[in-house]
C-alpha cells in the first residue's frame, strides 16, 4: 500500500513531542504513534540547551517509532518564543504585459521579493504570508489569478524569528539525525487542528497556551491577520503557585492539573488538600480556594495581554468565531469562563479532532497535542486556503511514495507552502551547508 506518512515534531519548554500521521482513505487524519519526553532543555520557547533538547528529542522519536512502527527521518518542525515577531509590509511588481493573465508564478514571484526586505538585526523572516492584493490600484482582491493587469500589489503579514534560534532548534534536531523538512510558527500549525475553515472565514482569535508561552493567531475572512507571542504560560502559573503555597516544583505543578481551578468563586471555601511534608516533615495542607486565587490572578493577567494584542490586530469587533482555546493550558477548569467574563467574546476550547479519524492513542484529542497535530496536518494542508486552490488547479495533487515498511525519509516533498516555508529552507541551508541538510 502506497502511502505518505508525516511526521510532526513539538520541541515544547514542557514538553518535547513526536507524532507519526497519515491520510486515511475517508480523508481524515489517522495517527499511527506519538512519543512524548520531558522538556529540559527549552525554557519559553528556547532552545537553551542543545545536549540536554537533542537527548528529549532522541527519546521522543524513538518512542514514536516504537508505537508507529515507521522509521522516521523527515520531521515537521514547530518553533515559538517571546523572540517572534510579526509586521506588515506592502510590496509590488510590475509586469511585461496586461494582455497575459497573472499567474501563480507571479504570485510567487512577489512573494519571495518580501524575503529580501532588512529585518532588525539577528532576526530572520521565516513566513511571508499575502493579505490582499491590489491590480492596477483595485484593491481588496483575494485571489488575482486569472486578472488583467499590469502592476501587481499585496499587502503581506511577515514573521520574523532570532537567527541563533533558529539555528539552534536545527542544531538539536540534526544532531538527534533528523532532517527538517519544514518549519513552521506554532499556533499557524495549531490553527490546522483545532479551527474550522468557517471560523477562519467568520473571525476567530486562537490561543494557544503552553508552558513557556501563549501564542496568538488572528483569522479572518479565512486569511491569518496578525499573531503574537505573549512570554507567560502554564509554568508561571505553577512557579506562581509554588512561591504562594510554599511547595516543590512537582508538588505545584500535581496541584494545579488535579485541583487547579481559573474562577476562585467557583473553588470550595472549605476544601483543602494534604500535601506530604519534606523528609518526614509534617504535612502541608493547602486551601482549594486560596489555589484557585493564585491562579485567577495569573491567568487574568496572560487574558488581559490576549485581549490587548486581540485589540492591537485591528479585529477585535470582526471575531464573530470569539476565540478558541488550545494547549495544556487549555485543560485548566473554568478557563473558558474566565476568558469569556474578561474580553466579552465567545469561547470554546480547541480539541484537535477537526480533522481527526482513528488514532490508537486517544490522548492525542487532548489541547496539549493540538500543535504536535498540526505539524503533521502540515504535510497535507496548507494555512491559507488559496495555496491549496493552486495546487489543484496546477494538478499537483500529492504523489505516493511508500510501500510496504514506511519510511519518511524518502517521501516525495510536496508543495505545502511553496511560497511560506521554501526560503525558510534555504535559510538554513546557507546557514549550515548543503551537507550538513
Amino acid at each position: 500500500m502506497n502511502e505518505k506518512i508525516v511526521v510532526g515534531l513539538d520541541i515544547g519548554t514542557t514538553k518535547i513531542c513526536a507524532m507519526v500521521g497519515r491520510i486515511n482513505e475517508y480523508g481524515k487524519l489517522e495517527i499511527l504513534g506519538v512519543g512524548k519526553a520531558n522538556s529540559d532543555g527549552v525554557k519559553e520557547g528556547i532552545v537553551s540547551n542543545i545536549h540536554k533538547t537533542t537527548d528529549s528529542i532522541t527519546q521522543a522519536i524513538e518512542e514514536a517509532e516504537k508505537t508507529s512502527g515507521i522509521d522516521i527521518n523527515v520531521v515537521n518542525v514547530g518553533i515559538a518564543g517571546k523572540h517572534i515577531k510579526s509586521f506588515r509590509h506592502r510590496g509590488s511588481i510590475t509586469r511585461s504585459s496586461d494582455n497575459d493573465e497573472i499567474t501563480l508564478e507571479d504570485l510567487n514571484r512577489l512573494t519571495n521579493d518580501m524575503y529580501r526586505i532588512v529585518t532588525e538585526p539577528g532576526t530572520e523572516i521565516i513566513h511571508v504570508m499575502p493579505q490582499h492584493y491590489i491590480v492596477d490600484y483595485e484593491e481588496n482582491i483575494k485571489d488575482p489569478v486569472g486578472m488583467a493587469g499590469v502592476k501587481l500589489e499585496a499587502d503581506f503579514h511577515i514573521i520574523t524569528a532570532q537567527t541563533n534560534a533558529i539555528k539552534n532548534i536545527k542544531r538539536a534536531v540534526e544532531r538527534a539525525g533528523l532532517h527538517i523538512e519544514n518549519l513552521i510558527l506554532e499556533p499557524l500549525a495549531s490553527s490546522l487542528a483545532v479551527l474550522s475553515d468557517e471560523e477562519k472565514e467568520a473571525g476567530i482569535a486562537l490561543v494557544d497556551i503552553g508552558g513557556g508561552t501563549t501564542d496568538i493567531a488572528i483569522f479572518y475572512d479565512g486569511i491569518i491577520r496578525h499573531t503574537a507571542v505573549i512570554p507567560f504560560g502554564g509554568d508561571i502559573i505553577t512557579s506562581d503557585i509554588k512561591h504562594g503555597c510554599q511547595v516543590l516544583d512537582n508538588q505545584a505543578e500535581l496541584l494545579k492539573i488535579k485541583f487547579g481551578n481559573s474562577l476562585s468563586e467557583e473553588a470550595t471555601e472549605n476544601e483543602v488538600v494534604s500535601i506530604p511534608g519534606i523528609r518526614g516533615r509534617t504535612p502541608k495542607e493547602i486551601s482549594i480556594k486560596n489555589l484557585a486565587r493564585i491562579i485567577e490572578a495569573r491567568m487574568e493577567e496572560i487574558i488581559e495581554l490576549v485581549h490587548s494584542e486581540i485589540i492591537r490586530s485591528g479585529y477585535a469587533n470582526r471575531l464573530a468565531g470569539g476565540i478558541v482555546i488550545t494547549g495544556g493550558g487549555a485543560q485548566l477548569l473554568n478557563i473558558q469562563s474566565l476568558f469569556e467574563l474578561k474580553t466579552g467574546l465567545d469561547t470554546r476550547i480547541g480539541y484537535p479532532n477537526e480533522y481527526l479519524g482513528k488514532s490508537k492513542d486517544e490522548k492525542v484529542k487532548l489541547p496539549m497535542f493540538a500543535t504536535t497535530m498540526g505539524l503533521v496536518l502540515a504535510g497535507f494542508k496548507t494555512i491559507d486556503e488559496r495555496e491549496e486552490n493552486y495546487l489543484k488547479n496546477a494538478h499537483q495533487a500529492y504523489a505516493p511514495s511508500h510501500t510496504g515498511k514506511q519510511s519518511t525519509k524518502q517521501q516525495a516533498k510536496g508543495d505545502f507552502f511553496s511560497t511560506i516555508v521554501r526560503k525558510t529552507k534555504e535559510l538554513l541551508i546557507d546557514d549550515f551547508g548543503e551537507n550538513n541538510y
